[in-house]
């Protein structure tokens, strides 16, 4: 694939004026709310891009382009589309052709010197633009292809799709990845000529401690609260961390807060009533993340957990880890190959011996009871986050692999 040669010219008052290079981005959902997207798509913009991105929009009461953090936006409006079926439905192609179709035409309407795809869903469409139009196409894969993909009558379009990757892949300028993980599957299985490693990590800050978990709850000032934060979705497990509530010592409770995929979070209650746990384990909406870190830094112990049987979360390396330790928060986590190392070399939690709901609340129990532990991982965390993990820090590989693409010297780019 041919690579752009450069910003264009344009001469003013007899000098030689270098215009930005422009970058395209798309999404198969809302970009306002893909923190992964903004965070991209405005790192780039503040080194001197002009980044637009075509996304898909379920709210057909929002104009179909609009400014967003100095990103322009470019919105397909399908209120009734979603990503997120892990079922097999042949309806969804139909729609999934439509939204392809569409995505090109807005993608090739946009100006670009370069094409970025964020996630699998947004390669097909991103690939046909940049190949029409001869330029460089990056991807960005936020978990390995085609993971997604778990009902039985979803296994031949999964071996399908794996084959469009074997061929699409290569032909990327580079692919973006989360974790060192999924970096060396890229690398192993899919030939790729530049994998970089940039991580879901927020922008740094400092968060001050908080009780909004609590006052929201309406709990006493000694109880301690083990959080998780995410999605509830059927991949995480999350019946038995619910039910290792039952053995948590009397001041303490576990509080999931996140949205619920498909039908997850009334079955999840419905497990909290039948084994009469309501009084220690509660479930609460998410938040804007803007606010999210307040409400982390509000609880005593985070926890990330997912079901062994779903064998390649092995690679994930979730960004509410992140979010944990720039909270100073200790987290507790199922035995993930990325998070147990993060875990191991700076010290911030543990990795749980064993998914049994006794062994998960007698593990919450005892470290919730070390408080010398807790407030040296809590230190542990906030200095790793200062020093390692900020979007500062990942954001500068991302410009460095944009300017290695376009050819534009790094002394070029507005910082």
């Amino acid at each position: 694939m041919k690579v752009s040669s450069g910003a264009n010219v344009s001469m003013s008052k007899g000098k030689t004026v270098q215009s930005a290079q422009t970058v395209c981005m798309h999404v198969l959902g809302p970009a306002r709310t893909d923190v992964r997207v903004m965070r991209a798509a405005t790192a780039l913009a503040k080194a001197g891009f002009q980044v637009s991105v075509v996304d898909i929009e379920r709210e057909s009461t929002r104009p179909a382009e609009e400014e967003i953090r100095g990103v322009w936006v470019r919105h397909v409006i399908i209120p009734e589309w979603s990503v997120s079926s892990k079922s097999f439905d042949p309806r969804f192609l139909v729609r999934a052709l439509v939204v392809l179709m569409r995505s090109i035409f807005l993608l090739l309407r946009t100006p670009a010197d370069v094409y970025h795809a964020h996630d699998e869903t947004a390669l097909p469409s991103c690939y046909v633009a940049a190949l029409l139009r001869r330029k460089p196409l990056i991807f960005d894969a936020h978990e390995v292809p085609s993971s997604s993909l778990k009902s039985a009558g979803a296994q031949g379009l999964k071996a399908r799709l794996k084959r469009l990757f074997l061929v699409v892949v290569p032909r990327c300028k580079a692919v973006i990845t989360i974790s060192p993980s999924i970096v060396e599957v890229f690398r192993q299985h899919y030939r790729c000529r530049e994998v970089c490693l940039i991580r879901n990590v927020p922008e740094y800050h400092v968060v001050a401690r908080s009780d909004r978990l609590r006052r929201y709850l309406h709990l006493d000032p000694d109880v301690r609260i083990a959080l998780y934060q995410g999605n509830l979705q059927p991949d995480r497990g999350l019946d038995s961390l619910i039910r290792s509530a039952a053995f948590l010592e009397p001041n303490s409770m576990l509080v999931l807060m996140g949205r619920g995929i498909r039908d997850m979070q009334s079955q999840l209650e419905a497990l909290i009533a039948s084994e009469g746990i309501a009084e220690r384990v509660k479930i609460i909406p998410p938040v804007p993340y803007e606010e999210l870190l307040a409400w982390t830094a509000s609880a005593d112990l985070g926890v990330i957990f997912y079901s062994p049987d779903y064998p390649e979360v092995q690679m994930y390396l979730p960004n509410k880890i992140f979010e944990y330790m720039m909270a100073g928060l200790p987290f507790l986590s199922s035995p993930v190959d990325a998070v147990a190392e993060v875990i191991n070399t700076y010290d911030v939690g543990q990795v749980l011996p064993s998914l049994a709901p006794v062994d998960i609340g007698a593990t919450i129990n005892a470290l919730l009871a070390d408080r010398l532990a807790l407030e040296r991982m809590r230190r542990n965390a906030l200095e790793a986050s200062r020093q390692d993990f900020s979007w500062e820090k990942e954001s500068q590989r991302l410009v460095r692999l944009y300017h290695g693409i376009v050819g534009m010297p790094r002394a070029e780019v507005h910082q």
